[in-house]
């Protein structure tokens, strides 16, 4: 539909109102008054726009009743969709020339809100107006939009007051376009929302059969019609066939010569009241009923033809004042066509940005972002079902001299045929990634022959077929294996990268598992040291929080505050990555420090905010066995209330405590002066003596993960924690279990009479706001002990 047809199904819609050239009434007067006084300007008005004039139906602040609608401002408003505002119309070179500017009423300040009829076209505008340039926010405005809104109102109601229709009762009309906004608003399928629709046209205007349509475009811009919803009045039962495939696929049609294409090219109402007669007939499907009148209303949103709907068989015939009765519930359609075309465009583009994060356009593998998810889920499935996951680092071998020789397209021609041929080498659950460039990851469960390897460069081997070249290319592949390396994500790649280096540098063309032995090689030592520092200095690291639960009370106890590394090249890293290397070295009692005074200022903050949770936080062996760490730790004290002190929880591992006695017993009398409570980690995977363990003033015990992962299978491991468990209770310590991956583990500690738990059942270690949103919404889910 072109803008005159737009204009003249507008115009239509405001004499069917009935509003023009009557006398001013007092529901619009006191809207404008309260407009113009709310916003201090010299006039508001309610304006309506006639085919080429102005006309003010409620004005304050102005004499003339209307101008001409080729200078008025509201002609430009009711073509947006928002407010309309011109701060200083001598400014804008859309209007500084305008009479109404360089003339009375000498228009500074405009804004107008457009102003709907009840079928949804803007007839109109709620103004204000000032001779003085103004700035209002789009909150400011927030007012006019309302005073908009109870004008479309008052409308509306006067509309269903003076029905004059001849057909169809407006307020039959208004319940089928308010059933139509809901059904369109709770349904995802189109035509379960096109099929009550229908129902409803066929119930207000008496016919007997009927369609309704979207509007589509061939690539060529050739309209056709999808429908989306058809009646199946009286159809033959050979038509039940056709109706089902209707049904399940939709129909379409795409001939523009006949009655019920034409509306399609000329976007104008077609009436037929003896079609048997009509040179336009045709078009319907083999062995539908006759059809003796029909019509079809095209369906518009703005000037944009979107639907069409089709009625048939009204014994008394159709009219165009039918039609025009119609209107609002076609405009309606049209908006909720247009709405549920731009909902799908959204889905779609949210779907390709998904895409586009999570998958290698080339070759359409998963990439790094998308490979971590999966993999972290493939280490979790590997955990619960006691399986091996290979982690596998494939750099092509001469790919780059391929590319310098014949170009990036055949290089993106291997890339693909690589990437196919690894997705044919494994199984449907294994995983193969492209993480940039030329190199690959596979991810492979439960290998239990390393010819399958193998099999992975054989494949990347074969000959490579493309325009006229035979193409020959190998792979280097590194490998590592968990649960033999316990490593994380990140590390395993990291291992599997190292070993497919160890590859290249034997000959290229093979793999190599990654030697454990060689986990802490000094040239990742030395590469860790040359950067913590400016780490340290940059500010990169931060604490991570997990929560501990207290198994007596059901709640949150606090949490332990474990190190990250937001490194700018890897990501986030975890203390394995690190602390090993840095330990022994100046940078671990930086780091200690760094730690201890970042869990103290997160204690006060606690208390500030009446959170009774306690910190746990994990000391450097070399820190806390030097001679600097009593100063350091009263120094980190010094601001943080005695009271708030025994919330503060030192963690120092059992090996660490039978390093040197006399120093472990002299600094851990100073914690406890201090007034922090002291916590033995990974306890039971030390030898101390019962002796020495009694004599230390450790206040907290903490069972390590090994066991307690494994007690409910491994039986020397349910006794190691039996044991500890009555220790604890002999030497009334308090004691935590770390490492609580399910609810029968935690139940079981529960029975032995465990006094707090942690764990990936509960949490991962997250950064603060998020652990404080989880403890915050932390549910027991009436599992708390009597």
């Amino acid at each position: 539909m072109n803008d005159t047809e737009s204009e003249k199904r507008r115009l239509a819609a405001l004499i069917r109102l009935g509003l023009l050239d009557t006398p001013p009434e007092e529901r619009f007067e006191r809207l404008t008054r309260i407009a113009r006084q709310h916003y201090h300007v010299k006039v508001a008005l309610f304006t309506v726009l006639d085919h080429d004039r102005q006309w003010f139906k409620s004005r304050q602040g102005i004499e003339i009743a209307e101008t001409p609608r080729s200078i008025a401002f509201c002609d430009h408003a009711i073509r947006q969709d928002q407010i309309f505002v011109v701060e200083d119309a001598t400014e804008d070179p859309r209007f500084r020339k305008n009479p109404l500017v360089m003339d009375s009423p000498h228009i500074r300040f405009y804004a107008g809100m457009p102003v709907r009829e009840p079928g949804g076209f803007k007839i109109g505008t709620l103004c204000i107006i000032d001779d003085q340039p103004r700035q209002f926010s789009e909150k400011d405005l927030e007012v006019l939009r309302t005073l908009a809104t109870m004008v479309e109102e008052e409308l509306e109601r006067s509309y269903i007051e003076s029905d004059k229709s001849e057909y169809v009762p407006v307020s039959h009309l208004n319940r089928a376009i308010h059933h139509a906004q809901n059904v369109f608003l709770t349904s995802d399928n189109e035509r379960s929302a096109f099929g009550p629709m229908l129902s409803d046209l066929l119930a207000l205007t008496g016919s007997q059969f009927g369609f309704i349509g979207e509007v589509l475009h061939e690539s060529n811009g050739t309209p056709f019609l999808r429908v989306g919803a058809i009646t199946n009045i009286a159809w033959s039962p050979e038509t039940q066939a056709l109706y089902q495939e209707v049904e399940r696929r939709g129909m379409i049609f795409d001939r523009l010569d006949n009655i019920l294409g034409q509306p399609m090219v000329t976007g104008e109402i077609m009436i037929s009241n003896n079609l048997s007669q009509d040179p336009r007939r045709g078009g319907l499907p083999a062995g539908h009923p006759p059809i003796h009148t029909y019509i079809g209303i095209p369906v518009f949103s703005g000037n944009t033809h979107l639907g069409l709907i089709g009625l048939a068989n009204r014994a008394e015939g159709y009219t165009q004042k039918l039609a025009d009765e119609l209107a609002p519930l076609s405009q309606t359609l049209g908006n909720l066509i247009e709405r549920k075309r731009l909902y799908e465009e959204q889905r779609s583009h949210k779907q390709d940005l998904e895409l586009a994060t999570n998958f290698d356009a080339l070759t359409g593998l998963p990439n790094r972002h998308r490979l971590t998810e999966l993999f972290e889920q493939e280490l979790y499935e590997a955990g619960q079902r006691k399986g091996l996951v290979s982690v596998c680092f494939i750099d092509l071998d001469g790919f780059k001299a391929i590319n310098d020789e014949h170009g990036h397209s055949v290089g993106d021609a291997v890339l693909k045929s690589v990437a196919a041929k690894l997705q044919a080498a494994v199984r449907t659950h294994d995983i193969v990634a492209r993480l940039g460039g030329d190199e690959f990851v596979a991810i492979l469960r439960d290998v239990a022959d390393e010819r399958v390897y193998a099999r992975l460069l054989d494949a990347i081997r074969q000959p490579i077929n493309f325009r006229h070249h035979v193409l020959q290319i190998s792979g280097s592949m590194g490998i590592t294996v968990y649960p033999d390396d316990d490593s994380d994500t990140d590390l395993l790649l990291r291992h599997a990268d190292q070993a497919m280096y160890a590859a290249k540098e034997v000959g290229k063309n093979c793999f190599k598992v990654f030697d454990l032995q060689s986990h802490s090689s000094r040239k990742e030592r030395i590469r860790v040291l040359d950067q913590i520092g400016n780490a340290l200095r940059n500010e990169e690291l931060e604490l991570y929080y997990q929560p501990k639960i207290c198994f007596r009370n059901g709640s949150v106890n606090g949490f332990e505050a474990l190190i990250r590394w937001n490194h700018p090249d890897e990501g986030v890293l975890g203390p394995a990555h690190f602390l090993e290397h840095i330990e022994y070295t100046e940078h671990a009692r930086t780091l200690g420090n760094f730690v201890i005074r970042e869990a103290v200022k997160q204690l006060i903050e606690f208390a500030r905010q009446d959170l009774p949770y306690t910190l746990s936080v994990n000391l450097s062996p070399s820190h806390f066995l030097s001679q600097q760490f009593g100063d350091d730790l009263a120094e980190a004290l010094k601001n943080c209330p005695r009271e708030l002190r025994a919330h503060l929880i030192l963690e120092i591992l059992e090996t660490t405590a039978m390093d040197d006695t006399e120093t472990v017993l002299k600094n851990l009398r100073a914690c406890r002066e201090l007034g922090v409570d002291i916590s033995l980690d990974d306890f039971g995977t030390g030898y101390s003596s019962l002796d020495y363990f009694r004599r230390l003033p450790a206040q907290e015990i903490k069972i390590d993960r090994s066991f307690v992962m494994d007690m409910l299978e491994d039986a020397d491991d349910s006794m190691i924690v039996s044991a500890i468990v009555s220790l604890s209770k002999s030497f009334k310590r308090r004691l935590v279990a770390e490492g609580i991956e399910s609810a029968e583990v935690e139940r079981k500690l529960i029975e032995l009479g465990c006094d707090i738990g942690q764990g990936f059942f509960y949490s991962k270690p997250v950064p603060l706001p998020e652990a404080l949103h989880w403890a915050a919404n932390f549910r027991w889910d009436n599992r708390l002990v009597e």
